[in-house]
């Protein structure tokens, strides 16, 4: 009985300890199943997910950039990526990876080991290069269909299609225009102000994969298509960037201007930007290579652990964008918003002979005395239009005093420049004004002496053609704009710009006398440089000390600039030249460097506009006609037509009969001009030497195209004689012509006008 208690005693406890075991397992997997069902739920679903699919992203077509006309500044082309898919292979597969990796390696130019590294990731998507063209993907096309055929390898390389960004014309608006990185996301300029609008939404291929990782039946693929992006249409005309960006880049060239330049054309009644144009700028094909070979000279000559940091900082300078983002001291074209506030507040009228200049002026008692760029001074009963071109410092200081410190900044104020203009452009910057405490309107008395004639404040060169738009758009000071409208892929527009007025700056009646001022400023006074015959410029020049360099230290450098309207009876638009340290060893001047620039551009962009001229009595003088056709007429038939249209005859020859003339029919001569009518062979071999015109004067020109049987046409500077030189010529000194051959000489006005 003892033996049989104890038997039962044992299978109890084993029981016991079966039954305890039994529980502590199930229960431990219950436990784990509840809490992978309950608290890891979400986690393992989303794994599963990730395992069962396979996503790929379908890139979205950024939109395209046109200007003004519907030309193609820039859009997205196809390009392929480059794919690995390495999870394809065998597991035990080495010689199909080693094939793949070497001829990959080829093709694509990359190292052999690390693309063998590749083909073992466990992975579907290993991309080895983007974007690549149409002749790189051609060739691993043909690699990929090669391995198949001669290797059975499948599916491991593959192309995806994508979209590459082309700019149309390379260097052309690139501070304008901007770039976008290897993501297709804007980074500067347009391209990043309006990249939410341009870029569109990627589309996805979502593949359902069994447990071995192999695609299930096609029914399981689901495909989400991609959104274009939408497309903007610029304000810019592509002929009239095209014009301003050539003579920015010969201006830079000719005054090698230290700190490149830049134009801005506003249409001054819509605010719309028709030209905005920053050289020397870059490439948006390849916004990596420094676009100036001088400053990428400077950069391989520094020592290696200064370049990264010489490369980078020319880098952000070549693609900021000077007319928005940087700060400069105006000069003298500012003068034209204190003549018109003076003006506004009839403090003076415009017949008023009230200002008076020795050479200098002191602004207030015991201030010191601050010199006129002229030392000997304008003499006294100056009206505000002959101070405007005199661009006399002592009478727009006097105009300051008139104003006093209050009413100088609220037209500070109206006409914009005490807060950014708001243009769709990024980083614009604002204006750098006095802020004294305590003192009235944040300036102190030599403050306000002067800013009254454009020193010692910073604005942006937008904020100055927007203020000088609002005197040429009847006191409407406008919002400038370069986008017009955002349309869609279907071409529906989406979104259009209207003009906006910000606000009345100054009377309709106060603009159209600063108009006329801005005329007789560049038919006669110190802005002739910018003068086109024919078409009613008006403008006024600024030459403006730099206090301090871009790194903050103390110079002496100076800006160049010259702000003006066109045609001065009815405004249609405003133009701005800016030069950053031109070389003063040539010249600084605003009259001489931007001035030329400014009427170079303004004579091809005005007939473009389809502006029509209308000249002066003494144009009309000096006006250029249309030579006929004189052969095969009887000599005194010929000298009779060509007198009648109010030219001289040079009869050269024994013959009877015209066979030949000089200048060709259809070419154009200057009234008064000579045309020389051959009569036989002989005498058609006739040939003189051009002269040396540089630096000459009217009447030295005249005198030397006289003696050697020359006709002239002049181009430029509408000043006396006394005051102009000739700066370029067409034909070049000593090349022999035919005798009164029209050779086009270019004058520019002789003055240090500030």
């Amino acid at each position: 009985m003892a033996k049989k208690g104890a038997a039962v005693t044992l299978w109890r406890r084993s029981t016991i300890t079966m039954i305890i075991i039994i529980f502590l397992g199930f229960g431990t997997v219950i436990a784990r199943l509840f809490y992978l069902q309950v608290f890891k739920a979400e986690e393992l679903q989303k794994k599963a997910v990730e395992q069962q699919l396979h996503d790929t992203t379908v890139a979205a077509k950024r939109g395209n950039i046109y200007d003004c006309g519907g030309n193609i500044l820039a859009q997205s082309i196809t390009a392929w990526d480059i794919v690995l898919a390495p999870a394809e292979f065998d597991d035990d597969d080495e010689k199909s990876r080693t094939i793949v990796a070497e001829g990959l390696s080829k093709i694509l130019g990359m190292d052999k080991d690390d693309l063998l590294k590749k083909t073992h990731e466990n992975s579907y998507y290993v991309i080895l290069k983007k974007k690549v063209d149409a002749d790189l993907k051609d060739k691993v096309l043909e690699f990929s269909n090669k391995i198949y055929e001669e290797n059975k390898i499948g599916g491991v390389v593959q192309l995806i299609e994508n979209y590459k960004r082309y700019y149309t014309h390379d260097n052309f608006a690139g501070a304008l225009l901007g770039f976008v990185g290897s993501d297709n996301q804007g980074l500067s300029g347009i391209e990043y102000e309006y990249n939410e609008e341009l870029n569109g939404n990627a589309g996805r291929i979502v593949i359902a994969q069994d447990a071995q990782n192999n695609p299930l039946p096609y029914q399981y693929e689901q495909k989400i298509e991609a959104a274009d992006g939408y497309s903007l249409v610029l304000t810019i005309d592509e002929n009239i960037q095209s014009i301003m960006e050539k003579y920015l880049r010969e201006t830079i060239r000719e005054f090698h201007v230290a700190n490149r330049g830049c134009a801005i054309m506003m249409n001054v009644k819509t605010g719309a930007i028709l030209g905005f144009a920053c050289e020397d700028s870059f490439n948006p094909n390849d916004p990596y290579t420094i676009a100036d070979k001088n400053k990428q000279q400077e950069i391989d000559e520094l020592p290696e652990d200064k370049q990264d940091e010489a490369y980078n900082k020319a880098l952000n300078a070549q693609w900021r964008n000077k007319g928005v983002s940087d700060t400069y001291v105006p000069g003298s074209v500012f003068k034209m918003v204190t003549a018109s506030a003076v003006l506004s507040e009839g403090k003076v009228k415009v017949t008023d002979h009230a200002f008076e200049c020795d050479g200098s002026y002191v602004p207030y008692e015991g201030a010191r005395p601050i010199t006129c760029w002229d030392s000997t001074g304008h003499g006294s009963g100056q009206t505000v239009a002959d101070a405007l071109c005199n661009s006399c410092n002592p009478a727009f200081m006097q105009m300051g005093n008139m104003l006093g410190r209050e009413k100088f900044y609220e037209y500070f104020v109206a006409f914009g420049f005490s807060e950014k203009t708001g243009i769709d452009l990024p980083g614009e910057s604002g204006s750098v004004f006095f802020h004294h405490e305590g003192e009235p309107a944040g300036m102190g008395l030599m403050d306000l002496a002067v800013s009254s004639f454009g020193q010692n404040f910073k604005i942006t060169p937008i904020q100055m053609v927007t203020a000088c738009s609002a005197i040429a758009n009847k006191g409407k000071l406008m919002q400038p704009h370069i986008v017009s409208q955002i349309v869609d892929s279907k071409g529906n527009v989406v979104k259009a710009t209207e003009p906006v007025v910000k606000r009345q700056a100054i009377s309709e009646n106060v603009a159209s006398e600063l108009c006329s001022m801005l005329e007789r400023n560049a038919k006669s006074g110190g802005a002739t440089n910018g003068y086109v015959a024919g078409y009613r410029i008006g403008g006024k020049t600024g030459t403006s000390q730099k206090i301090v360099d871009e790194e903050g230290k103390e110079t002496k450098d100076y800006i160049a600039s010259f702000c003006g309207i066109a045609p001065c009876d009815d405004p249609e638009i405003a133009l701005l030249c800016y030069f950053d340290t031109p070389d003063p060893d040539i010249n600084y001047y605003g009259s001489a460097v931007a001035g030329p620039c400014f009427r170079n551009i303004m004579t091809e962009v005005l007939p473009y506009l389809g502006i029509e001229k209308v000249y002066s009595d003494d144009e009309m003088e000096q006006l250029e006609s249309t030579v006929e056709t004189f052969t095969d007429t009887d000599v005194s038939d010929a000298k009779k037509k060509v007198e009648q249209a109010g030219l001289k005859a040079e009869i050269v020859g024994e013959g009877k009969t015209v066979i030949g003339q000089n200048p060709p029919a259809y070419s154009s001569i200057p009234k008064g001009g000579t045309v020389v009518l051959y009569t036989d062979e002989q005498s058609k071999n006739q040939k003189v030497k051009v002269p040396d015109f540089s630096n000459c004067s009217l009447s030295d020109v005249n005198y030397l195209a006289s003696l050697n049987n020359l006709n002239v046409c002049i181009v430029g500077s509408s000043m006396g004689e006394s005051q102009t030189y000739v700066k370029s010529q067409d034909i070049k000194a000593g090349t022999e012509v035919e005798p009164y051959t029209v050779v086009t000489v270019v004058f520019n006005q002789d003055n240090r006008i500030m």
